[in-house]
């Protein structure tokens, strides 16, 4: 192996037991030695790659939020109505936070971002657009309405879905995520879709959970 593979392997450990660590216990809570201990490293093969704390923790928060913008793009490519695509995305990034530390820790890292020196907002700002793409293709689906104010829509939508996670973790360990992204679309879904799709659609939900769940 070479030294730049084994410097990006290294690089990737620390990532991962970083996200272990901050998933846990939040930034307050992480320190750089705990984030050693579950790396296996020494502090100076930690700092090699990463000079603090924040350093890494903006590190995780790219790598989750990477991971999430890779979902999307494959998603808001296909062919498939926009409506259901919206409504997949929110099951498939529920199912990548119930199941992978690092999107567990980016999403909460990106929650605590007061705590950094730098603004947390571009993941914010890119599900809130990608919303907003969807929703405009349903409309031309002829699923959503055409008088659907779509800005409002895509930033109601974006932080539903985070509050709906958040709640989820807090009580069950997002074990019931699932469901509660159900009953967040049951009560969403009839003020976007044209009442004359409402009987196609009314089942969406219930549906792709069944698929994600």
């Amino acid at each position: 192996m070479t030294r730049q593979a084994r410097a990006l392997e290294t690089r990737a450990v620390i990532i991962r037991a970083a996200a272990d660590v901050f998933d846990a216990v939040g930034y307050g809570g992480a320190s750089m030695a705990d984030i050693c201990v579950a790396a296996g490293l020494t502090k100076g093969a930690l700092y090699f790659h990463f000079a603090s704390k924040e350093a890494l923790a903006l590190a995780v928060i790219d790598a989750q939020h990477k991971r999430a913008i890779g979902l999307g793009d494959e998603l808001l490519h296909s062919e498939q109505p926009g409506l259901h695509v919206l409504l997949q995305m929110t099951f498939e990034l529920g199912k990548q936070v119930r199941d992978d530390p690092v999107s567990r820790a980016g999403i909460r890292l990106t929650m605590e971002s007061s705590n950094l020196s730098v603004p947390v907002v571009r993941p914010y700002e890119d599900w809130i657009a990608a919303c907003a793409v969807l929703l405009q293709r349903a409309i031309l689906d002829g699923d959503v309405r055409a008088d659907v104010d779509v800005a409002a829509a895509a930033r109601f939508i974006s932080p539903a879905f985070t509050g709906v996670q958040v709640v989820s973790g807090v009580l069950t360990g997002r074990a019931d995520l699932m469901q509660r992204i159900v009953e967040m679309w049951s009560f969403v879904l009839p003020s976007l879709v044209v009442p004359g799709r409402w009987d196609a659609l009314r089942t969406l939900p219930a549906e792709l959970a069944d698929i994600w769940g």
